[in-house]
C-alpha cells in the first residue's frame, strides 16, 4: 500500500516566512517526502485570494489556478494603471502568491485551493481566513482505502477524531508539525510518530 501526505497549510505555515524564521525551498520538501516516507501523493490545503474571480465551487474541487493566474494578469495589465499604488502592490503580492501555486502544482503537489474569506472585525479592521480543516478531514477520509500510511504536515488538534478512526482501521499516522503549532493532544496521539517540523531547516530551507 502508499503513503500519502496532507498539508494543512494554514496551520503549519502560518505566519509565513516571517514566523517560522526561514524559507521554505518547497521542491527540496517535495523530494525530503518522497525520499525519507516514499509518499506517492502529496495534497495540499490552502487559501488564495480570488477577487471577483468567477467559478462553479459546485463542479470544481479546488479554485482552477491557472485560470486564476490569466484573470488576475489582466487586471493588472488593463486596470493597474488606474489603480492606487496600496491597490495595485496588494493586487501584484496576490498574483505572486497564485504564481507560486503554480510552481508547486508543476512540482507535482495536488492543489486543493479555497477562497479566502474577510470578515470584518469589531474594531473595523478586515480579517482574512481560509480554513481548509473540513477539506482535509474529507480528503484524509475519501483516500483511505488507497494508502497505508498517511503523513500529516498539520498540528491541529481538530484533526484528532479522523487521525484516531484511520488508527483504529490500521493506517500508520505519522504527524510533521512545527512543535509550538502543534496541539498537546496531537503529539499524545502521534507519540514516537511526531517529528518536529523545525529539524528539517538545514534540509529543505532556500540555499
Amino acid at each position: 500500500m502508499k503513503t500519502y501526505t496532507f498539508i494543512d497549510a494554514s496551520n503549519l505555515f502560518y505566519g509565513g516566512e516571517k514566523s517560522l524564521g526561514w524559507k521554505i525551498d518547497y521542491q527540496k520538501l517535495l523530494d525530503y517526502l518522497r525520499n525519507k516516507y516514499s509518499t506517492d501523493k502529496t495534497l495540499y490545503f490552502g487559501g488564495v485570494e480570488i477577487y471577483s474571480f468567477q467559478y462553479d465551487y459546485i463542479e470544481n474541487k479546488t479554485v482552477p489556478i491557472d485560470e486564476l493566474e490569466k484573470y488576475l494578469t489582466e487586471i493588472v495589465k488593463i486596470q493597474g494603471i488606474k489603480m492606487s499604488e496600496g491597490k495595485l502592490l496588494l493586487l501584484t503580492r496576490h498574483l505572486q502568491r497564485v504564481r507560486f501555486y503554480l510552481k508547486l502544482q508543476k512540482f507535482g503537489y495536488c492543489l486543493f485551493l479555497k477562497p479566502i474569506k474577510l470578515y470584518e472585525q469589531e474594531d473595523g479592521t478586515t480579517r482574512r481566513k481560509a480554513n481548509c480543516d473540513v477539506e482535509m478531514a474529507f480528503h484524509l477520509m475519501m483516500e483511505k482505502d488507497n494508502f497505508s500510511k498517511a503523513l500529516i504536515l498539520s498540528g491541529d488538534g481538530d484533526f484528532l477524531p479522523v487521525l484516531k478512526y484511520l488508527k483504529s482501521i490500521g493506517k500508520e499516522i505519522v504527524i510533521l508539525s512545527r512543535s509550538e503549532r502543534t496541539a498537546k493532544e496531537i503529539k499524545q496521539f502521534a507519540g514516537d510518530n511526531f517529528r518536529d517540523f523545525e529539524y528539517l531547516k538545514n534540509l529543505i530551507r532556500t540555499a
